[in-house]
C-alpha cells in the first residue's frame, strides 16, 4: 500500500509540476503578443487588456498553489484520488484560461504593420464614437473597443462585460472582428457596436417585446419569430442611423450569396432571413430619405432572389412578413423606448444627418479639408464613413479611388498619417 501511494504521489507530482510550469509561461505577455503589437495599441487599451490577462493568470497561480498544498497534505490513497480530481479540474481551468489569452493575443497580433495598425485604430475610434452617440445621452459608460482583423464574410463581437472562457473573468473591452475584405468599408463594426449598445441598455429585449405585442395581433407564430430576430434588427438599425445607406449596401454585399442561403430560415437563429433583412433595411431608407438608390437595390434584390424558390414554410413566412415591414421599420426607428428614456432611436441619433443630401452638403461645405483636416476627420468620422460607402455604391466605377481616399483619411484618424 505504501509503495502504491509513493508511486501515485510521484506521478501526480510530475503532472502538477507540468501544469504549474505551463501557468508560469503564461505570465510572459510579450510571448503572447510581440512588443511591437502591444505598442501599436492605444495606451489605455493596452493597459486594460494587459491588466485583465495578468489577473487571469494570477487566478490560475492561486489555484496551482492550492493544488500543491492538497498534494503535500495528502496522506492516504483517497486523499491522492481527491488530488487527482482537483488536478483534472485545474487542467480544464488552464485550458479555458489559455483560450482567453489566445483570443486576445491573436487579436493584438493582427496589428502587424503601420497600415493595418492605422486602419484598425481608426476602426476602434469609429466604433467607440458610434456608441458614444447614444450612450452619452443615456449617461451610460462607453466600453473600450479593440477591433481586429480576420478572415471570412461577416463581422462579430465579443461584448465587453461578457463572461470569458475561463468562466471567471469578464471581457474588459468590446472586441470586434472586422473581415479583411471590409477593412476599408467597415460599416459592419458599427453593426457590432450596436450589439454592445443593446447589451448595455437591454434595447433588444424591449424591441422584441414591442414587436411581439404588435405582431401577435396577426399571428402568434409570426410574432415569436420576429422576437428572436430583434437583436440583429436592432444592430442593423444602429448601423443605419449612424452611417445611412452605406451600412445597407455593405450588408447586401455580405448577404448576397446563393439563393438557398438568402431564402433560408433556421428556426431559433437570431439572424433574420436575409431576403427580409435587406428589404427591412430598404424600408428604413425610404422612411428616412424618400426615394433613392436603395430602390434600385430592392428591385435587383427581389429579382435575383424570387421567393418561390424558398421552401414552403419559409415562403409563407416571407409573404406574411413583407406587408408588415413598413410598420416594423417605423417601430424600430420612431417608437419611444423605455430603455432610451422614452425617446425613439431616431431621436437619439438622427438618420437625416447621414442622408445622401446631408452628406453631399457636408462635402460641398468642407471641401478638401473634410479629408485632410484632423479637426474635420475627427468630428465627422462617422459621416465620412457614410459618405464613402454611399459613393462607392452609386459610383462603382470610382470604387478604387474612393477606397484609396477612405484608406488615407482612416490612416489619418488612426494616427498613421499626419493630418493638416
Amino acid at each position: 500500500m505504501n509503495d502504491l501511494k509513493i508511486v501515485i504521489r510521484g506521478q501526480l507530482s510530475c503532472q502538477v509540476a507540468h501544469w504549474t510550469a505551463a501557468v508560469s509561461r503564461l505570465q510572459n505577455m510579450e510571448a503572447m503578443a510581440s512588443a511591437g503589437a502591444w505598442n501599436n495599441l492605444e495606451q489605455y487599451l493596452g493597459v486594460s487588456i494587459r491588466q485583465h490577462l495578468i489577473e487571469v493568470v494570477n487566478h490560475l497561480k492561486r489555484q496551482a498553489n492550492l493544488l500543491y498544498a492538497a498534494l503535500d497534505a495528502a496522506s492516504s490513497l483517497s486523499d491522492l484520488e481527491a488530488v487527482q480530481r482537483q488536478l483534472l479540474l485545474f487542467r480544464k481551468q488552464y485550458l479555458r484560461a489559455e483560450t482567453t489569452l489566445d483570443f486576445y493575443s491573436d487579436a493584438i497580433n493582427t496589428r502587424t504593420n503601420p497600415t493595418i495598425t492605422g486602419l484598425l485604430k481608426a476602426c476602434d475610434i469609429l466604433a467607440y464614437r458610434s456608441m458614444a452617440n447614444i450612450l452619452d445621452q443615456l449617461g451610460k459608460k462607453i466600453p473600450v473597443v479593440l477591433t481586429y482583423l480576420d478572415k471570412g464574410l461577416g463581422a462579430s463581437i465579443l461584448k465587453a462585460g461578457l463572461r470569458l472562457w475561463d468562466l471567471i473573468s469578464q471581457s474588459p473591452v468590446a472586441a470586434i472582428k472586422i473581415a479583411r475584405h471590409n477593412l476599408q468599408r467597415p460599416t459592419a463594426i458599427i453593426h457590432e457596436a450596436g450589439h454592445q449598445v443593446a447589451h448595455i441598455t437591454s434595447w433588444d429585449k424591449e424591441l422584441g417585446s414591442v414587436l411581439k405585442e404588435e405582431l401577435k395581433k396577426i399571428s402568434t407564430d409570426l410574432a415569436e419569430v420576429w422576437v428572436i430576430w430583434a437583436s440583429e434588427i436592432a444592430a442593423d438599425a444602429f448601423a443605419f442611423v449612424n452611417t445611412g445607406f452605406a451600412s445597407v449596401a455593405a450588408l447586401r454585399t455580405v448577404l448576397a450569396g446563393e439563393t438557398d442561403l438568402v431564402l433560408r430560415h433556421i428556426p431559433g437563429d437570431p439572424h433574420p432571413i436575409s431576403y427580409i433583412r435587406i428589404l427591412l433595411c430598404m424600408e428604413m431608407c425610404r422612411q428616412s430619405y424618400g426615394n433613392g438608390p436603395w430602390d434600385e437595390l430592392a428591385i435587383a434584390w427581389t429579382h435575383q432572389y424570387p421567393i418561390n424558390k424558398a421552401i414552403t414554410d419559409t415562403e409563407s413566412l416571407i409573404k406574411t412578413s413583407l406587408p408588415l415591414l413598413q410598420n416594423i421599420a417605423d417601430i424600430i426607428l420612431h417608437k419611444p423606448m423605455q430603455v432610451f428614456r422614452s425617446r425613439a432611436l431616431s431621436s437619439l441619433i438622427d438618420p437625416s444627418r447621414v442622408s445622401p443630401k446631408a452628406l453631399e452638403e457636408l462635402e460641398q461645405t468642407r471641401g478638401i479639408a473634410l479629408y485632410t483636416s484632423m479637426h474635420w476627420i475627427w468630428t465627422e468620422a462617422l459621416r465620412l464613413l457614410a459618405l464613402t460607402g454611399l459613393r462607392t455604391e452609386i459610383m462603382p466605377e470610382q470604387a478604387t479611388e474612393l477606397c484609396k481616399q477612405q484608406e488615407i483619411w482612416m490612416m489619418r484618424l488612426g494616427g498613421a498619417i499626419q493630418a493638416a
